[in-house]
């Protein structure tokens, strides 16, 4: 048999589609002395190595399951363990179906889901699948533009340690995240964060976030959440929050709409004496450099409205309203204007392309511009 033979029908296999003639010449090949030494000199991707595996497998259980019987087994016999095993096929099938594109060059606009080992896989936007891990195990599922973990209360006393899975959205593009605890968390554009596939018992939950995210965390009195972002750590027991946290601008910000938490920097073990207090309706400042938290009084919707794909901006600094604009539609923009970098705008956009947003600014305030495909010039 050759190779690309044998892959059709292992491919086949794995799939449930082979008939009973196919599964007979399958098995009947990897019985043969000859399958090993063959295979061996094969060149073979990592996906087709484990089908290779997958079948030495089963030929052991069947030569195993042979002596114990002491009888040669019916082809009807091979049948039923090679159901049994035909689980692990399949996981290990689709996990590579999904993950092999770690092999290949990813593009910088695609949504990324990178495992424990450092295999990443590509999101598909508006996707309806199931997501594994390297041993084929089900993680959770994709419904949509969400992805949702498992929580199967069975697997407790089995996770020892915590296994991070971390989700990346580029600019221009929005996702959702459903942890395992429940905790539900919006990202914006050009965000990343790093969470365990699992919590574990008699531990504090926590995250690690880069960028923007609204969290609306899962109420549990006796595992705080606790969600890092760069130097700062917000710890909250059930609320809702959003925290703005990128790397490239000076300060971190969280604003509180429901619940309560308690701000701390990296420098504290969160003990009471060092905490920052906020309440619903309020924003924390944290400075990166002096490591000092201010807050303020604000309307939580202005800070929120990017979860409905709006932009809002009250007495925003025109270099502030670069930033964002670059972000939510991954684009660049040259200010060549630099007079106007500290002039504050008002002004509220729903889902509106940037070449409307420029003509309303031009209209209202007379800022000139230029496009160039993803290169904006203010001039």
């Amino acid at each position: 048999m050759t190779k690309k033979e044998f892959l059709e029908l292992a491919d086949k296999f794995e799939q449930g589609k082979c008939s009973d003639k196919e599964k007979a010449v399958l098995f009947k090949f990897c019985e043969q002395a000859q399958f090993k030494s063959q295979t061996a000199h094969w060149d073979l991707s990592e996906e087709s190595q484990m089908r290779v595996k997958l079948l030495k497998k089963i030929l052991q259980t069947i030569n195993t399951e042979s002596q114990k019987s002491k009888a040669k087994i019916r082809f009807r016999h091979v049948r039923n363990i090679a159901a049994i095993l035909i689980g692990i096929g399949l996981g290990c099938y689709f996990y590579f179906q999904q993950y092999n594109v770690s092999q290949t060059k990813i593009p910088s606009n695609s949504i990324t889901l990178e495992l424990e080992d450092g295999t990443i896989k590509i999101v598909k936007e508006n996707d309806s699948s199931t997501f594994f891990n390297r041993q084929g195990g089900v993680l959770g599922k994709q419904l949509g533009n969400r992805l949702v973990y498992n929580d199967d209360d069975d697997d407790d006393e089995r996770l020892e340690k915590l296994i991070y899975n971390t989700l990346t959205v580029p600019y221009g593009k929005r996702f959702e995240l459903e942890l395992s605890d429940g905790t539900i968390a919006h990202l914006n554009s050009g965000t990343s964060i790093k969470y365990p596939v699992k919590f574990l018992k008699d531990s504090e939950r926590q995250i690690f976030v880069t960028g923007e995210a609204f969290l609306t965390v899962a109420k549990d009195s006796i595992h705080p959440f606790i969600a890092r972002a760069n130097n700062l750590n917000i710890k909250v027991l059930g609320t809702e929050f959003n925290i703005n946290a990128y790397p490239e601008d000076t300060t971190a910000e969280v604003v509180l709409v429901e619940g309560s938490v308690a701000l701390y920097d990296t420098n504290n073990l969160h003990h009471n004496d060092n905490k920052t207090l906020l309440i619903p309706g309020h924003k924390a400042i944290f400075n990166k450099d002096d490591y000092t938290i201010s807050t303020k009084t604000v309307i939580t919707d202005v800070y929120t409205s990017w979860i409905n794909g709006e932009l809002v901006f009250r007495n925003m600094p025109f270099e502030n309203i670069i930033k964002k604009l670059e972000r939510h539609y991954n684009i660049k923009i040259i200010n060549k204007n630099t007079n106007i970098n500290k002039t504050i705008f008002n002004a509220s956009f729903g889902n509106e392309t940037i070449d409307v947003i420029l003509q309303s600014l031009k209209d209202n305030y007379g800022i000139n511009y230029s496009i160039n495909e993803k290169t904006i010039t203010i001039n």
